[in-house]
């Protein structure tokens, strides 16, 4: 159908249209507005809130640094937080402790398709004054309390990111309950027009024709997804239920597998009244006497697809400790800045060189039992 278009403008855009109205009704979400990726998702999300040079955003340190980069890229201070021990997500406490007068947004972020302890958090944000930003680009479906994961802040933010639950290559979405911020996070994504509005992506031909139309009633960025990707998302989208659930039963394989060392091989802690999509099965060795090398190498021996490790900590990559910022170090207090180092988050440090991600997209659940059994194989030679 898209191709049937020839990509003319004229056509409007069609399978934006499909994918954002059917993921809002999917989301329980008003609004849907669908991004080239599920990073200027956050910094359009930050446009909207009116973050400006000085304010300050509180994210975790152990996720993907593009959490992060959103924030340097509104031009405002990335505050980290430290994550629980035993869940890995953002800790409320930590939050709590690094909240100043500064503080204009927190983004927490569904660690491994995991929602974060959503209730005290956004308690504290509303008593505080503080937008909330739910990075969910590696949870689809999960739920808190009965609640899908990514409606419970001021927007939830998705990727379709191509190791993501859906995807389309690259691309992503926002969802809100908020009209009046669907509407500003539509022209951030859309070249500031003023024709396009929370649940409208396009102005019309017979506007833009016209010698007197004024276009851009604010400053926007050009982040629309193609329709290319839209299409391709609409159609995973239509999938939904089977791909997250594949995933999940993919990941209680690994740890029914691994049940008998969950002693020192530990996985994941999930609370009784949330559900993990499982973007990955992930564990954190917690001995002394075994490296995450060991397992890794001895796994892959063993015919094992291989392992992921945790991100580098966001503070500790050489564009903070160089100060790589692109000129937006300007905006950041020599206090802040001097904070980037070994010591800021001792849980996620502690928990960052531990952490091992075994893959859950497998679509035949007989190449997850056999990668399960390999598992078991490595670290009953382990112990």
């Amino acid at each position: 159908e898209v191709l049937e278009t020839e990509f003319r403008s004229s056509k409007g855009a069609q399978m934006m249209n499909k994918l954002e109205s059917s993921f809002a009704e999917r989301f329980d979400s008003p609004f849907a507005v669908s991004f080239v990726n599920g990073t200027c998702t956050m910094h359009a999300a930050l446009e909207a809130f009116g973050v400006q040079p000085g304010d300050e955003v509180i994210v975790p340190p152990l996720t993907m640094s593009s959490t992060s980069f959103a924030v340097l890229q509104a031009n405002a201070t990335p505050i980290f937080a430290d994550v629980d021990i035993d869940t890995f997500q953002i800790s409320y406490e930590s939050i709590r402790d690094r909240i100043t007068e500064n503080t204009k947004a927190i983004i927490t972020v569904a660690l491994y398709g995991l929602s974060p302890d959503m209730d005290p958090i956004m308690s504290l944000a509303r008593e505080k004054g503080i937008k909330v930003i739910e990075d969910n680009a590696e949870c689809f479906l999960g739920e808190y309390k009965g609640v899908i994961a990514g409606t419970i802040g001021d927007v939830g933010s998705f990727s379709f990111q191509s190791s993501k639950h859906l995807t389309s290559g690259e691309g992503g979405i926002i969802v809100t309950k908020d009209q009046d911020l669907a509407e500003k996070i539509r022209k951030v994504q859309s070249l500031g027009y003023a024709g396009v509005k929370a649940n409208k992506g396009k102005i019309t031909k017979r506007d833009i024709q016209h010698p007197k139309y004024k276009r851009h009633e604010t400053l926007g960025w050009n982040y629309r997804m193609p329709e290319l990707c839209c299409a391709v998302a609409l159609a995973q989208l239509e999938n939904i239920d089977h791909l997250v659930k594949r995933r999940i039963e993919s990941a209680d394989i690994f740890s029914e597998a691994t049940r008998e060392f969950h002693e020192w091989f530990i996985p994941q802690k999930i609370p009784h009244d949330c559900l993990n999509s499982y973007w990955t099965w992930v564990c954190k060795i917690d001995r002394d006497d075994i490296s995450w090398e060991e397992v890794r190498d001895l796994y892959i021996k063993n015919g094992g697809d291989g392992i992921y490790a945790a991100w580098m900590l966001t503070y500790l990559e050489p564009m903070f400790s160089e100060l790589k910022l692109l000129g937006r170090e300007k905006f950041i207090s020599d206090r802040n800045l001097q904070s980037y180092r070994l010591g800021l988050c001792p849980n996620a440090e502690y928990l960052q060189p531990r952490l091992m991600q075994f893959k859950t997209n497998y679509w035949y659940l007989d190449d997850a039992k056999k990668q399960a059994d390999i598992l078991f194989k490595t670290l009953s030679e382990l112990k």
